[in-house]
Formats: C-alpha cells, structure tokens, sequence
C-alpha cells in the first residue's frame, strides 16, 4: 500500500467530528478537486441556525431530489413553528424536517463517502458527532428493452439492464411472494459493486443460500465490472470449458429457476443475471417451450440436441472417414468425396482446421464490426470465400457444406454462452480424429463425457437428473410434457409439490354443457 491509499484509509476510519470544517477538509482530502462533487452550505433555520453541509455528486445523484431536501431545510425562519429540539440528536432530522422515504445515520467518514459515491445526499450539521444519508440516487439508465442475445417468438419482450433495482423489481412482478427474498452484499474493494442473491425461502434448497454467500464473501478483488467475474470466482470447476452458472437476461427465466428452488445473482451494471445451480440439460431448454404446445416444444427441443451433436462431433466424424475408415462411407457417396479432393492439395485434417477458423473468423469479424456492416461481412465473406476457395482448388465441396452445417447448428442452441463451450471442444476432438481416427475420436469423446460426469454445480451433479438417474425428473429434460403432468419440482426443491390434485382439462359432458 501506497503512502497516499494509508493516508485515505485513516481518514476514511476517522469518525465524523463535530466540527463542520473538520469533516469538510476530510472529504475534500480522500476524494480530492472532484469535479462533479457538489457541496452546498445552508443554515438549517428555526431559532437555532445551525450550519449545515449537503454534499453529492452530480452525474449520481438527482438533482431534483437534491434541491427537494434542500427546499425542506432552508425556509424555516425565526418563530417557525418546525424546530429542531435542543436535545435531539441527528436520528431525530427526518421527524422534524424531511420528507424523504430513505434516510439513515452514518458515524465514519468512510461511510459518508460511501454513500456519496453510490449517489445518495449526505447532510452533515455542526456540533452533531454523525450525519444523515438521504437517499437521492438518479442516474440515467438504459430502459426496459427486448434481450438481443436470447430471441423468443412467443412470451414476453423485456429484459433486464443495467440497473439492479430495476432487474429486482422485473422478477418482483412475477413472483408476488412474501418469501420471495433479496440479500444484498457489495464485492469490489474499488468499484464497490451492489449484489442482490433473490431466492424464495420455502423453496430453496436447503445450505445453498449459505454456500452462496460464503462463496461471494472470499472474494478479494478491486473491481467487478461485469456478472462474469462473479461467475468465474464462484464456479465449481474453474478448469473446465462448460458453464457451471448459467447467465441470462430474460426475467421469465430468472423467475423460473426460482420457483424451482434455485438462487439468482443479480449485478449491479449489467444485465447478465446468474442462476445455480445449473445443469448441462438447462442449455438446451428455451422458453418457447414452455409457451407453446408441448408437442412443439418437445420436437423443437430434439432439433436442439440434434444441432448439439452436428455441431460438436460432424467435422470429426468427417475427418475420421476421410482420413483412415473410407470402407464405412458408401461406395457412391466414397468415390464423390474423392473426386471433389482430387486437387485438394492439403490433407483433410488441415483442410478442416483451415475451414473451421475461416469460420470462425468471419462469425468474430461480424461480431465486433458495427450491426449494418457485420451482417454483410458475415454473408458476404461466406459466400464468396467459401465459392473461392472451392474454384481455387484449395478445398472440397463437401468440406464446406460439413463446416456451413456445424455452423448452422451452433446457432441453434439458444444460450450464446453455452455454444462456445461446444466450439471450443470441436477442435480438439477434430485433431484426435484426424491423427488417430476412430481409436483417437473415441478416446477423446470418452474422456470428454468422464470430464461432464466429474463436474458439479453448487454440489449438484452437472447431467443430473440423467447421471445420477431421478425418474421424476425426466418430464423436463428430453421431453416437454403438457403443463398439467409437471406436478413436481426438481428433487434439490424443498416444497416439491407445484399443484394440487390432477390438473388436465377435460371437456364437459354431454348433460353438463
């Protein structure tokens, strides 16, 4: 530690003086020739005139809160019939003078700041050993809006943003229960982020409230900027390229995993809120399934998982038939794939690993580029490359459509974050397969499937309810069966019951209509 971040924790641990200069020189000495900080002197009137200092920052704090707190203060004159009693102390100001719905008492000079930096109005007054926190926060905020990364086509359209009070108060229109509960912490000994850990206390499993706490209270870090922080410091398997914490941004969601006995992370600044513990089967679950026919929604969700294995095991499965097992491939479809490499210059595993960051490429270059021009880079540089290079001799028809698929699959699982776990993965079971064949993609599929059978998520296994096997869980893994059949939660849930009796529609009888 610096000489100068010594000299601002002390006077940071200092108490408040009763001196109003004391306390001014003390702000002015921790947080320096600010200049969005605001300090206004006033008399707070009656037949006591005693001075006082309102201090804020501007940006952080609504002025016309400011200025409100203000107007209450000021216009007592002599002979007014609201008095600030001789023998009260600062607690006794909201009683007598303000308005404001929020207002506390601060002892140190370091909550004073605290609550000046997080956009509340301090009210400091001469002679009086504390200060009032009013709370006057107003900053601008993104408004509610449709989430851009995980797109529905039925449900609802907004998502959260940056504000966390405003991310609580979108689940609180969901869940109206009482014990629907919001613990708040602070992590970031710089950026002093707001946490908010939502849980339902008749539901939640029991210990994981605790164990979340526990998990976010070692963290020593100076800033948390984002919910991926949060994620990579709590996270089980810290190694491993599978998300452990599932992120999101639609309210519906959050409000889902809570009902069903999970815990939800909000951060301050972001609209990413976490939810654990999370299951591998969770990533390939969307919330149209849930809004549409249960038929649909069944058959979607195995287009998901259909997309999941092309996108992870085709290019290798190519490569290995090519490569060293052409006697599995049929004799027709064997001697196309051999004509279209006649020219082919590179073998196929360097063939695909070329394509494949080709691909990659042109996805990150229309991901970074500004909204207008990446579509027409991401398109455009498909096409042309990929007819390109196939006229050029420098690869195969069939390995372009073998990557254009892969593709094309990976965007079909609806969590952004979990597809790139899948990307990642693709490669090194293309490089065992292309070295090894079948001895090299088994190898390395199995040791994948030890590594997903290893992890856990806040102590629950990552494939359950398929490994360990829960039958009453099944109802919403592979399957989506009709609303009225998911009479229970998941096995973790304390209160597992959903509804009472059987729930399935039935029409009316024939004397009954």
């Amino acid at each position: 530690m610096n000489r100068l971040a010594a000299a601002a924790k002390a006077v940071l641990e200092r108490k408040i003086a009763p001196g109003l200069a004391d306390n001014e020189a003390a702000i002015d000495e921790v947080m320096g020739n600010c200049a969005d900080l605001l300090k206004r002197s006033f008399l707070l009137g009656g037949d006591r005139r005693v001075p006082g200092l309102l201090v804020c920052l501007d940006g952080m704090a609504d002025l016309g809160t400011v200025e409100a707190i203000l107007k209450e203060l000021l216009p007592f004159a002599e002979g007014s019939l609201k008095r600030f009693p001789d023998d009260s102390e600062v607690e006794a100001l909201p009683n007598f003078y303000l308005s404001s719905a929020s207002t506390h008492t601060c002892e140190t000079v370091g909550e004073a700041i605290a609550a000046v930096i997080s956009g509340n109005a301090v009210l400091l007054f001469e002679g009086y050993g504390s200060g009032l926190i009013a709370n006057a926060r107003g900053w601008k905020e993104r408004n509610v809006e449709e989430p851009s990364t995980e797109n529905n086509l039925r449900g609802p359209r907004d998502g959260f943003s940056e504000s966390i009070r405003t991310n609580t108060a979108l689940v609180r229109r969901r869940i109206r229960d009482p014990m629907l509960r919001f613990a708040a912490m602070t992590v970031g000994t710089r950026t002093q982020t707001s946490i908010n850990i939502a849980y339902i206390g008749d539901l939640v499993k029991e210990g994981l409230v605790d164990e979340v706490k526990r998990r976010l209270g070692r963290i020593r870090i100076d800033s948390v900027l984002e919910s991926g922080y949060i994620e990579e410091l709590i996270e089980d398997a810290p190694l491993s390229p599978f998300n452990t914490a599932q992120s999101t941004e639609r309210p519906d969601k959050v409000a889902s995993a809570l009902l069903e006995g999970r815990v939800a992370i909000f951060v301050d600044n972001t609209p990413h809120v976490l939810i654990v513990p999370t299951f591998f089967w969770q990533f390939m679950q969307a919330p149209d399934d849930y809004y549409n026919r249960y038929w649909v929604g069944t058959f979607y969700r195995f287009v998901r998982y259909i997309a999941f294995m092309i996108s992870l095991l085709l290019p290798s499965i190519y490569v290995m038939l090519v490569s060293f097992h052409q006697e599995m491939i049929p004799t027709s479809l064997a001697l196309t794939i051999a004509s279209g490499r006649e020219i082919i210059p590179f073998p196929v595993l360097l063939e695909a690993l070329i394509m494949e960051f080709a691909f990659e490429l042109m996805r990150e270059a229309g991901l970074r580029m500004p909204k207008p021009i990446g579509q027409a880079v991401s398109i455009v540089g498909s096409l042309i490359i990929g007819q390109a290079a196939v006229q050029a001799g420098l690869v195969s028809p069939f390995m372009v459509i073998v990557v254009a698929m892969t593709g094309i699959s990976s965007f079909a699982i609806p969590g952004y974050t979990s597809s790139l776990a899948i990307r990642l993965l693709r490669f090194p079971l293309l490089i065992a397969s292309g070295l090894f064949g079948l001895l090299g993609f088994a190898t390395m599929a199995f040791a994948l499937l030890l590594h997903v059978l290893s992890i856990h998520s806040f102590g629950e296994p990552y494939l359950a309810p398929a490994s360990p096997y829960r039958p009453s869980d099944q109802r919403d893994m592979l399957l989506r069966v009709p609303i009225w059949m998911m009479d229970l939660r998941p096995e973790f849930a304390q209160d597992r019951e959903r509804m009472e009796g059987s729930q399935m529609p039935k029409a009316p009888k024939e004397g009954q209509r």
